[in-house]
Order: structure tokens, then sequence, then C-alpha cells
């Protein structure tokens, strides 16, 4: 009987055989992620609409190809949320995939991962608010100004709307200086009188009067009330005529002198007046 090498002493060869047949029957990740979607029914594009993962990335991670995952730890949470969204539990695959890429890798800084993580902010359009408060405030301003330059102005053109040519520039109201009282014509005023004209003075003196006056083409001159204090003076080439209302009030001067008449207050007196020595006709 020979000495050699019995079928027992072979099974162990075989044995390490059936392992790496079944280490080959094993699928890949993405091969049983593929597989677990399409029995499930499910596109790529449902499948990245359920768990917000680009469909470039789910095509790429069926594919095996975990660089667009942009690191280690984003690719075990892909596969751990496409594994979820197809019903497949997770742990395995991430066993499987930690065995093929060295293990867990250490944890990312906090803060690249919060840069890839950050949403971006939008853009802001224009502060229409701001905008429209500078505006308001600028055109307060001009109001106010203007109203200012107005104030300062108004009475510079009070002065020269109320103005005339050599008035002075105060904007204080002339008031008109009363006249002295004319003194009452004397005897010898008769001479100052033109001669070659008819003057007629009329002064309510004691009272009002209503008093009209005609030249000699029987033209009205005057017709009117006198108040008390009141004076008029007519004038013609030959002839005055007048009408007094009230005689008794009235004070008369014909070229320079008083007429001596005693009128009786209330009297109504129609009188005419020529050249020269006063005489009523």
């Amino acid at each position: 009987m020979s000495i050699g090498n019995s079928p027992e002493d072979e099974r162990p060869f075989e044995n390490e055989h059936v392992e790496a047949d079944h280490e080959e029957a094993r699928p890949s990740i993405g091969r049983a992620l593929q597989q677990a979607r399409i029995a499930a029914g499910l596109t790529v594009d449902d499948v990245s609409s359920a768990t917000r993962v680009r469909m470039n990335i789910v095509h790429a991670i069926e594919a095996d190809d975990f660089s667009a995952c942009g690191g280690d730890v984003y690719a075990r949470g892909h596969i751990r949320t496409l594994a979820k969204a197809v019903r497949l539990d997770p742990a395995p695959l991430l066993a499987q995939y930690g065995d093929e890429h060295g293990g867990r890798p250490a944890p990312t800084p906090a803060a690249p991962l919060f840069e890839a993580e950050r949403i971006r902010p939008e853009r802001r359009g224009p502060n229409w608010t701001a905008a429209m408060v500078a505006a308001i405030v600028a055109v307060v301003g001009f109001v106010g100004f203007t109203m200012f330059r107005g104030d300062d102005g108004s009475n510079e053109a009070n002065v020269a709307e109320g103005s005339t040519p050599g008035d002075s520039a105060s904007p204080t109201t002339k008031t008109k200086k009363p006249a002295d009282p004319e003194p009452e014509p004397s005897d010898s005023a008769i001479a100052a009188a033109p001669q070659d004209k008819v003057t007629v003075r009329v002064a309510a003196a004691d009272g009002r009067s209503w008093i009209a006056a005609k030249d000699h083409n029987g033209r009205m001159i005057f017709d009117g009330v006198l108040k008390q204090g009141d004076t008029k003076t007519f004038q013609d080439s030959s002839k005055v005529h007048l009408v007094l209302g009230d005689a008794g009030a009235i004070d008369l001067f014909v070229n320079g002198k008083k007429i001596e008449e005693n009128f009786q207050p209330g009297s109504v007196e129609r009188l005419t007046y020529t050249k020269g020595d006063p005489e009523a006709g």
C-alpha cells in the first residue's frame, strides 16, 4: 500500500474553493441596489425624487462608482438612503463598503462638512424700502428748504409789489397827515380869486347835507352827501348852480368871500353864483 494523500487530505482545498466561489457570487453594492430597485418596480427618477439624491449620483452608485459622492462619509450616507428607498437592509451594504474601501473612515472635520452641506443663500433683491425712505427724506428736506426761503423773501416781495419808484423800502403803510384847517376867507380874498371864473366852496360846518352842483351848461358837476367837516369846491367859466339839501348846516364861500346868509336848519336852497363880487342869482 503506497503512502500518499488521501481524498480527505484534499478536502480543505475544496472548502477554500467553495468559499472563493461564494465571494464571487455575492453581488456588488451597486448591483444589489439596482436589482432591489428593479424588483420594487422603481425607476432611477423615482428613487431620486424620493431620496433627493441627484440622478447622476444614483446611476454612478449603481455602477459602483462612488467618486461623485464627494467622500466616504457621503458615500455611506447615499448607500444607506438608497437601500431604505428600495427596501434593503443597509447594514450589509455598509459593511461590504467598509471591506472594499478600507474600513470606516475617520470623521470628516466639521468645517468641510458644513461647507459641503451649506445651502446657497438666496440672492437678495434691491432694498426698495430703504430707497423709498431716502427719497421721502429728500423731498421733505427740499420742501422745508423752499418754505424757509419763501418766508425769508416774503417781506421783500410785499415791499416790491406795494412800492413805486421813489417810495421808501419800509413795509409800513404811510398815513396821510391830516391837512391843517383852512382859514376862513376874508374880504381881501376876493382879489385873489380868479377874475375870469366863478369859484364856489361848500363846507358842511354844522352837520351833513346833500348837495348838487351844475355848471353854466347845466352839466352835473357833483351830486352827493357831505359829512360834517367835509368841503367841496366847484369852478366854472361863468356860472355855478347849487342845490343845498340842508342849507342851515352849510357855510358858503364864493370867489373867496363867505356868504352871510341866515339859512335855516333843514331848509332847501337853490342858488346860482357868477363871476365877480358874489351874489346869489
